[in-house]
């Protein structure tokens, strides 16, 4: 019997969105000057007001407010007719130094033996019914944010798009778990004010229809986008008017959005933000090591579909457990629970060696605070970081490193 799954993205204007960058770019600054921060940044944004309140050990200092500001202007919300902006807004800092109970948990004599920041659950999920080994309901909201994202920024086509929106797409499944055919996408867009509700709700509609879908199209291969029918239910900004959006319209807060930025609802998800957050946290950085153990199994073809926990106790060097679980998809003679040990055999996951595998300790943390933290593509850029007190960088980092197909060889090896 057939059922429907669905997953939601918001757009990087979403108020929570704004409070994720705020933290992670503040975290790349930190990084950025001094590689060794301890830093777990909280950022509350809301009408003129943005709010930064957390703890840090680090040897540079940031300018908090001039930070904060840019960030926000960067993401569009660069005009008083938000009601929020970079510009004006104001920014109250509360940071404070990291509790010394804290830090000896995880600074060591021996760097080595680093422990986690902090205790914690921590999954990691792929699938194969998307390239990216993501859940497709998820990745299409994504791409839906993303082209909106870009069309706003364009300004070409579509005029009047202001920057907070939300996406949700709901899809239908066979009993064998196989995609038949999308059955709803619900589109809210922020829109400037341009006629009556009735006028503007058409033409957006019209628009979203016209110029987004498509866009949001050509990313797919061909037995995704025939799910894409005449029959789609398109719910747009279904209240029938959104002009006031943003932090004007609904406060914001660091961490909100954790399931946007993992995996939609599917596997599961310990409970740990991760925005704002050093690698030494492990609600990140060990996440981040599941997704890729869980993207090379999948990949290597050891299964169709798994999820991977890993748990670690404060202060402790290596993971208190590690779990795997295959959905009845697996093609190795080992069973989940052999999986799992071997797994925790043959790959290094102590925080320290996390950190390094990764390259964790760079400033490549603010390109994941929008539109998910997984399934994206790793690249390496040049970031530059202006400051008053330390003066320019320049950094080559590379993105995304947890989503690198590197292990597929050895897994296979070890499992098939």
């Amino acid at each position: 019997m057939s059922y429907f799954f669905t997953s939601e993205s918001v757009s990087e204007g979403h108020p929570d969105k704004v409070a994720d960058q705020i933290s992670d770019t503040i975290l790349d600054y930190f990084l950025a000057f001094d590689k060794n921060s301890k830093v777990a940044i909280e950022t509350l944004v809301t009408s003129g007001q943005a709010i930064v309140a957390g703890e840090v050990k680090s040897d540079t200092y940031i300018d908090i407010k001039s930070v904060t500001k840019n960030t926000i202007n960067k993401i569009g919300y660069n005009d008083e007719i938000f009601q929020f902006s970079g510009d004006s807004c104001g920014v109250i800092s509360l940071i404070h130094e990291q509790s010394a109970d804290i830090n000896r948990g995880i600074e060591k004599p021996n760097l080595k033996n680093q422990g986690a920041g902090d205790q914690g659950i921590m999954f990691g999920y792929a699938v194969n019914e998307t390239d990216n080994y993501m859940p497709l309901a998820l990745d299409i909201s994504h791409k839906i944010m993303i082209e909106l994202g870009i069309l706003r920024k364009e300004k070409n086509k579509i005029k009047y798009l202001r920057p907070d929106a939300k996406s949700q797409v709901t899809i239908e499944y066979d009993e064998n778990n196989k995609p038949l055919r999308i059955s709803t996408i619900v589109i809210s867009t922020q829109h400037d004010d341009f006629g009556t509700e009735k006028k503007m709700l058409k033409k957006i509609k019209s628009d979203i229809i016209r110029y987004l879908i498509p866009r949001v199209l050509r990313h797919y291969p061909k037995h995704i986008t025939k799910l894409f029918d005449d029959n789609i239910n398109y719910l747009i900004n279904p209240t029938g008017k959104f002009v006031i959006g943003g932090p004007h319209g609904d406060t914001g807060l660091t961490g909100r959005k954790i399931v946007v930025d993992t995996y939609g609802g599917k596997g599961a998800h310990g409970g740990g933000a991760f925005s704002g957050k050093d690698p030494s946290k492990v609600d990140r950085s060990a996440a981040y090591a599941a997704r890729h153990i869980a993207k090379n199994l999948v990949a290597s073809g050891v299964c169709g579909e798994v999820l991977v926990q890993i748990s670690f106790a404060i202060g402790v060097e290596h993971p208190t457990s590690i779990f795997v679980n295959t959905y009845n998809t697996s093609n190795s003679n080992f069973s989940d629970s052999e999986i799992a040990n071997k797994l925790l055999e043959n790959i290094e996951l102590s925080p320290y060696a996390i950190e390094k595998r990764f390259k964790l300790r760079n400033p490549i943390y603010s390109e994941t605070s929008s539109y998910g933290h997984m399934g994206r593509q790793p690249q390496k850029v040049v970031k530059t970081f202006f400051s008053k007190y330390n003066g320019n960088k320049s950094i080559e980092v590379e993105l995304f490193t947890w989503e690198k197909l590197d292990l597929v060889k050895k897994l296979k090896k070890m499992f098939l």
